[in-house]
């Protein structure tokens, strides 16, 4: 149990809560707001990417849970503290959080991720933080891994639990298929788990992306905007069709660029990534 966070943090934890729920962003009538990756912008774990959000024009950060020893370093308060502090000063959000090191520690093998996975919700109820990243790459990958993707249904069933308590969302990232991360919903059977859905990662292994928005409807708790193929708009991504999909399941949320191409350089190429999804997703 985390030590007990003095009052005036409390209150910068509720307003950063506030900020991140409430209505529409820049993006416009879509109710969608828009948001990058800290290891996007080179600033994984780093309270410095709200600042460097709001310059590039977004209204949040998905931000690293990274480990520092045994533990994950958000556990220390001052740790917290940096972030809050950093989104009541920047009006950036701190839209999410990912535990990327499950891709080199994984959930189906190794009892640190697990142990991580309970801290990362004990993190999100303190800071008014709602989603998590549940990330299944490299060394985490599920395909035709039926006994790892077991060990993952009974961490996941051991850990919903509190993040049911804790009113947070355990969103699972991964190369399966929409009905093959439906499988998992229902054994995990908790309202607590639901499905991080990047767009370029089904692209790349051949989901029907669209059809599988529309699939998982609900179940879809925050979406990764992507295109490795290029800047938005000139790629291989149909993010018109992405849009006309999450308007069918009445998407509203958090939209968050990761993995944009940087051909004009980092802050250039996002910047124009991210206005090209403002055009987009605003009002018609």
């Amino acid at each position: 149990m985390f030590e007990r966070i003095v009052t005036g943090v409390v209150l910068i934890a509720v307003a950063v809560a506030l900020l991140a729920s409430e209505g529409d962003g820049a993006a416009g009538g879509v109710g969608i707001r828009l948001g990058v990756c800290d290891w996007t912008i080179g600033k994984a774990g780093d309270p410095s990417a709200l600042a460097l959000a709001g310059k590039l024009g977004l209204d949040g950060v998905q931000v690293s849970l990274v480990p520092d020893g045994t533990s994950l370093a958000l556990t220390r308060p001052e740790a917290r503290r940096a972030y809050l502090e950093a989104a009541e000063r920047t009006g950036v959000a701190v839209a999410s959080f990912a535990v990327g090191e499950l891709n080199n520690v994984p959930l189906k093998s190794d009892p640190r991720a697990e142990k991580w996975l309970e801290e990362a919700v004990d993190i999100a109820h303190a800071m008014g933080i709602r989603t998590i990243l549940v990330p299944f790459f490299g060394k985490g990958d599920l395909r035709d891994d039926a006994g790892g993707l077991e060990a993952v249904v009974q961490a996941l069933k051991r850990v919903a639990p509190r993040a049911e308590r804790s009113g947070v969302v355990l969103a699972l990232e991964n190369y399966l298929s929409a009905a093959d991360n439906m499988k998992i919903l229902e054994q995990v059977s908790s309202p607590a788990v639901r499905v991080y859905y990047d767009v370029a990662n089904s692209q790349s292994v051949g989901h029907p992306l669209f059809d599988e928005i529309r699939r998982l409807g609900p179940r879809i708790a925050e979406i990764h905007a992507k295109d490795i193929k290029g800047l938005y708009g000139q790629g291989s991504m149909d993010f018109a069709s992405v849009r006309r999909a999450m308007e069918d399941i009445g998407y509203r949320g958090w939209l968050i660029i990761e993995g944009t191409e940087m051909p004009l350089g980092l802050e250039k190429s996002v910047r124009y990534d991210a206005e090209y999804l403002k055009s987009l997703f605003a009002e018609k």
